[in-house]
């Protein structure tokens, strides 16, 4: 039994967002009062750009975007916990449209004490997601080549199948479905104008390129990347980077493993299309209702929920099974590129319909099957990746040094728990240099009027980081964070 619900993780992760609440207001004139000048700070591993595409795509400011990728990590540890607990009576789990509760189904009532104890709202329903499943893999058979099926998932919210069709074709679909043996009472058809295609064949952007053709990267693997099976066969090559895709499965999967060429190296990181890098951390699954962010090479960054897992979608060359199917935009040529959830990867663009002006619903496979399929192992990496600066020696040729020393987990505020008051514009220089064999992180904070708010960081794994961030006057601060291992360090500012 897990000993952090749900309810602990809201509770704890709204105590550490209030702190660095407004990330991005403009720099008020007051000094910070004394009671927060040395504030313990709150800090975490999100890249700024992640935070900004979520308050552009979902409306959330940085403490709200914040406060729900932190509910959602303990969602999905939740979910999972009790998957395995409840066995065959499990029947999906999903956080609601607020992002304050974890909706676990469940087939026989006697296991909602159970849910209940995870700090969850347990749901009683008829069919267990084991069945709904096999119902979908069924249809998967059945359906393929029904032109106006345009695709069918599980929906573990309103325990059914859902089947999209084109207008008029609801009774075709039904009869299809009925023959297959798929339980009438188990199955929505639902009428839909969509016309999903494969995002692929625009010219230009950041990207990686298959002869004429363009698509985006997902994510790095041990020796390459993996991206869309329907952007090349196995056997074709890639340039920029340069590569050869090892293998392709496309359609009835959209997957694909791509080996670069010597050269070539594969860094744990997205990017965020905000002149950032947003770290991969690993490739834990989160559940239907959760935040969602896509880094593709025609649109850049956009954001949006999860709807649906095992996920199925009807393209003219084939139906896909098993995806992620979500309310975020893409548009050709972001196919194969990376949706995170936080800084969880969860998979690889397949296609959709809409496009990023009038919005969408966009498919994804998922990463962890595509690992499975090709043995591969996930690059991650807790600073963003590239290629790390050369360790700072000390952290010399600062203007300011400061010292101390922390234990694992703990931060210090510097200088000395106070502030330092910048009177002009200008470009910020920082270091620090922890113990060999730890991981020692650095903030550069800025006070908004109401709050310290990370405005540059320097969080890659290792105990040396370097940070330069250009900034108006204000108020500022430096945080060190021991993220593992103990000992001295060295920290040297520089400002305007």
């Amino acid at each position: 039994m897990r000993t952090t619900s749900v309810a602990r993780g809201l509770a704890a992760a709204t105590a550490s967002a209030t702190l660095l609440a407004g990330a991005f207001a403009t720099q008020a004139a007051a000094a910070p009062p004394d009671d927060a000048a040395g504030a313990a700070p709150a800090v975490e591993k999100l890249a700024p750009g992640l935070l900004r595409a979520m308050e552009r795509d979902l409306g959330l400011d940085a403490q709200e975007a914040r406060q729900r990728l932190a509910f959602q990590d303990d969602a999905a540890d939740t979910g999972t916990a009790l998957e395995q607990e409840l066995g065959s009576d499990f029947a999906g789990s999903w956080v609601a449209e607020d992002q304050d509760v974890l909706y676990v189904a469940i087939t026989d009532a006697a296991d909602a004490a159970a849910v209940q104890a995870e700090g969850a709202t347990a749901v009683t329903v008829d069919h267990t997601l084991a069945e709904l499943d096999g119902w979908a893999t069924t249809l998967d058979t059945a359906l393929v080549g029904q032109g106006d099926v345009v695709g069918w998932h599980v929906d573990v919210t309103t325990n059914d199948v859902v089947v999209n069709v084109a207008p008029g074709a609801e009774q075709a679909a039904a009869d299809v479905v009925a023959a297959a043996g798929v339980p009438a009472d188990a199955v929505t058809f639902v009428e839909t104008a969509e016309a999903p295609r494969t995002y692929v064949d625009v010219i230009g952007g950041n990207a990686y390129s298959i002869g004429s053709s363009r698509c985006s990267i997902g994510f790095s693997v041990a020796g390459g990347f993996v991206t869309a099976g329907h952007c090349g066969r196995t056997g074709a090559t890639t340039s920029g980077p340069s590569g050869t895709f090892a293998g392709s499965s496309f359609p009835g999967n959209d997957y694909a493993f791509v080996r670069v060429a010597a050269g070539n190296t594969p860094i744990g990181a997205v990017n965020n299309y905000s002149g950032g890098r947003v770290a991969v951390a690993g490739s834990t699954a989160a559940p239907v209702g959760s935040s969602v962010c896509r880094s593709g090479s025609t649109t850049g960054w956009h954001c949006g929920t999860i709807q649906a897992l095992n996920a199925s979608v009807s393209y003219s060359q084939g139906t896909v099974s098993g995806l992620i199917r979500t309310n975020v935009c893409a548009e050709p040529g972001d196919s194969g590129g990376s949706l995170l959830a936080g800084n969880q990867a969860q998979g690889v663009t397949s296609g959709g319909s809409g496009n990023c002006r009038t919005g969408g619903t966009t498919y994804f496979q998922p990463v962890n099957e595509i690992l499975g399929a090709y043995g591969l192992t996930l690059v991650t990496s807790d600073g963003g990746g590239g290629n790390p600066p050369p360790p700072p020696a000390g952290c010399t040729g600062y203007a300011r040094t400061y010292t101390g020393s922390l234990t694992s987990g703990a931060q210090a505020v510097q200088p000395n728990g106070s502030y330092l008051t910048v009177s002009r514009s200008g470009q910020h220089r920082a270091c620090v240099a922890g113990p060999s064999g730890s991981d020692f992180d650095l903030y550069l904070q800025k006070w908004n009027g109401r709050a310290w708010s990370t405005v540059a960081q320097g969080t890659s794994p290792g105990a040396n980081e370097t940070i330069t961030y250009s900034g108006t006057s204000g108020y500022y601060r430096y945080v060190v964070l021991a993220y593992s291992g103990s000992g001295a360090y060295t920290l040297g500012g520089t400002t305007p």
